[in-house]
């Protein structure tokens, strides 16, 4: 327990120490946030540095790491997905930066690559024989077998991208993946103790991931809250998306995504339900898509949107436990 504690205080600070150093950096460099000009709330946010998640992805593979993370191989395999994405994230900013607008890689583009990653994730958890799923509140396990590579590979898409897509407020991605982690974490704690499907260095390896990941999150927030200092970019949510669904798959736990990640789930479907209605009827379900934006119009401040996303995730994930108790 120390360990995970050391490296959670350890990720923070360096997270912390991280963004102090990077975010003047940024500013000078121009790297900054071009805001769509159709959200008005948004319009003093302009300029605003992007690519925060280069510092707290950085803290916490460096504190996962530190601690002897790498010694099991489900958590650094884990980190290693969740840098793959970090990167295709990073490389999308870095085009909306360098020739100063919204759109970095083509739609297709980042497809491409998230459905390779994807592939690898899902061809190596089958070479690996990680192809067993928990049903949701039972302590039974189905296998995949070879649809295991195809439906890693669709989770890989999806999580990132609806993380992506909840990324639109001041701290509301990374306090929702917060949110997620705490009870995702201690459901971990729980099979590994009553219905193990890994071993028990295995399990501890993407626990001392996620407790580095939440340290680093915190660091981050120090700079994100509103209002936000500097922005996670699709560096930082794409990435995220990369961790959450590299270790849903590798620990068993892929079915659980939709419940712990509730809300990330809605900023998807709302996008989706918002576009297509429009095609149809040309009217608008939503004011704006994702849902958030749609609060937003309604007058609630980013702050409670995003405390209300973490509570709700956290508040979901929590009686995912249930049946463990």
């Amino acid at each position: 327990m120390k360990t995970y504690l050391f490296a959670f205080f350890a990720a923070a600070g360096i997270s912390v120490a991280a963004g102090a150093v990077c975010i003047p950096l940024l500013k000078k460099r121009n790297a900054q946030q071009t805001i769509l000009k159709y959200v008005e709330e948004h319009k003093s946010k302009n300029g605003t540095p992007t690519m925060g998640g280069l510092f707290f992805v950085f803290a916490a593979v460096a504190a996962f790491l530190l601690f002897g993370g790498a010694k099991g191989r489900v958590g650094a395999v884990s980190a290693v997905f969740g840098a793959a994405y970090m990167l295709t994230g990073f490389l999308d900013d870095f085009i909306k930066i360098r020739f100063r607008r919204n759109e970095g890689l083509k739609p297709y583009q980042k497809i491409v690559f998230q459905v390779l990653v994807g592939v690898i994730a899902g061809v190596f958890a089958y070479r690996n024989y990680l192809t067993e799923v928990y049903i949701p509140f039972t302590r039974r396990r189905v296998d995949l077998g070879w649809f295991s590579i195809p439906f890693t590979a669709f989770l890989f898409i999806a999580l990132s991208n609806c993380v992506n897509l909840t990324d639109g407020l001041d701290g509301l991605a990374s306090s929702s993946v917060l949110g997620f982690l705490l009870p995702f974490t201690l459901l971990l704690f729980l099979q590994a103790d009553r219905s193990a499907y890994l071993s028990e260095g295995e399990y501890a390896s993407v626990v001392l991931l996620n407790v580095s990941l939440a340290g680093a999150l915190f660091g981050f927030l120090f700079f994100n809250t509103n209002r936000a200092s500097v922005f996670m970019g699709d560096t930082g949510s794409l990435a995220l998306g990369g961790f959450l669904a590299a270790q849903s798959v590798f620990t068993g736990n892929a079915l659980y995504v939709p419940l712990f990640g509730m809300v990330f789930v809605a900023s998807g479907v709302s996008v989706i339900i918002q576009v297509l209605h429009f095609k149809r009827t040309g009217r608008r379900v939503f004011l704006m898509a994702p849902l958030h934006h749609h609060l937003q119009h309604k007058g609630i401040s980013e702050a409670k949107i995003s405390y209300s996303y973490m509570a709700v995730t956290l508040i979901i994930g929590l009686f995912c436990l249930i049946n463990y108790l």
